[in-house]
């Protein structure tokens, strides 16, 4: 349950938009939902274990939200900040009828500037990510990490194992409901937009999540938390802030679109190719990737409103980076194809969407 880092503006890889921050919430719902593997001696066991610590610190800590943005003593820029996340959740049930639950209605505030470490893995001569399954809530294709030094570690054991590596900070998590999750501090750094995204992002999650099917759920829930903002600060009628969440969006779109020519130009090519050919397909696929590169910098990048200069130029191409970014990206038109048939309607839109995917899951089980 990873979530991704604000707005991946400043993604380890240079390659983000959103994605650390999002994978972070993904992982920490498996870890903690997971606790009967604590009783194992298995390498798993251990990784579950220390997350389920770490877990249990943050929800010591927590303090209720509503008791701080009142308290004389609470510092100003984070009662803004707390005032912002009550009125996001609230706008979340009352106007996209969204499940909160018990979510975002407590604070802790931890010793660090990064929550977890996520590292995904991919194989080089096809478009498949490495999974790791945990039970109960099924398999991610990501692995969060509290401990950075095993992050690292693991990381480079899977680059000699010949996987192209993608690793990466995230500030906020979720556990799809399991706990009264709370706000965390490396969340509430994030700008005010981010912050508002993430809030509808998580709800969204625990409104509806399919079982094993992550790129839905997660593309599904990016497309909640890009428009939601939007709608979101049109009521209070900030129109400054409102501007800001409709730049992140047509980014999203923009990008998303990139990320998606991108994946259909590397499977055709692996597809002209037969498996055995390894070296020949990740030569073709790198050729892919250089000319992807050049279109990122010279057509893409121009058209991005909320990146730095120079970002494209440091954008790192390869089978990871583009899954992962495909995870929270994938059909992003689709759903906004729904949003506009539904009158910019978005509570509508997201009733539609979770309808359909329903009776698609369904007709596949008959």
């Amino acid at each position: 349950m990873i979530s991704q880092q604000e707005n991946g503006r400043q993604d380890l890889s240079g390659t983000g938009h959103t994605t650390w921050r999002r994978w972070a919430r993904r992982i920490a719902g498996a870890l903690v939902a997971s606790l009967a593997v604590l009783l194992t001696l298995t390498p798993m066991g251990c990784y579950i274990s220390r997350a389920a610590y770490e877990e249990a610190r943050i929800l010591a800590r927590r303090q209720p939200i509503e008791r701080l943005v009142v308290r004389d003593n609470t510092e100003p820029a984070l009662r803004a900040k707390l005032a912002l996340v009550l009125a996001a959740r609230q706008f979340a049930i009352d106007s996209l009828g969204l499940e909160a639950k018990e979510s975002f209605t407590t604070f802790s505030q931890l010793d660090r500037d990064t929550l977890v470490l996520v590292v995904s893995a991919a194989y080089r001569d096809r478009l498949k990510l490495k999974t790791w399954s945990f039970p109960i809530v099924g398999s991610f294709p990501y692995k969060g990490f509290f401990d950075f030094a095993e992050a690292r570690r693991t990381a480079a054991e899977l680059r000699a194992e010949g996987f192209d590596v993608s690793m990466g900070p995230s500030s906020a998590f979720s556990t799809l409901g399991w706990f009264n999750d709370p706000l965390v501090s490396t969340t509430v750094r994030q700008d005010s937009v981010t912050l508002v995204n993430t809030v509808l992002h998580e709800l969204l999650h625990n409104t509806y999540f399919a079982k094993g099917k992550v790129s839905f759920n997660e593309s599904f829930a990016s497309f909640v938390g890009g428009r939601g903002a939007e709608h979101f600060f049109r009521s209070l009628g900030d129109t400054t802030l409102l501007r800001r969440a409709q730049d992140d969006w047509h980014d999203d779109l923009v990008l998303g679109a990139f990320w998606g020519r991108t994946a259909l130009q590397i499977d055709s090519i692996f597809a002209s190719l037969p498996d055995s050919a390894t070296a020949d397909r990740i030569t073709a696929r790198d050729s892919v990737y250089a000319r992807a590169q050049r279109r990122l910098v010279d057509s893409v990048g121009p058209q991005l409103r909320g990146y730095p200069p120079g970002w494209p130029q440091r954008v790192v191409l390869d089978n990871a980076v583009l899954l992962a970014r495909r995870v929270y990206a994938d059909g992003l038109d689709r759903f906004d194809s729904v949003y506009v048939a539904s009158g910019a309607n978005l509570k509508l839109a997201i009733d539609r969407i979770i309808a359909a995917h329903r009776d698609s899951v369904q007709r596949q089980d008959r």
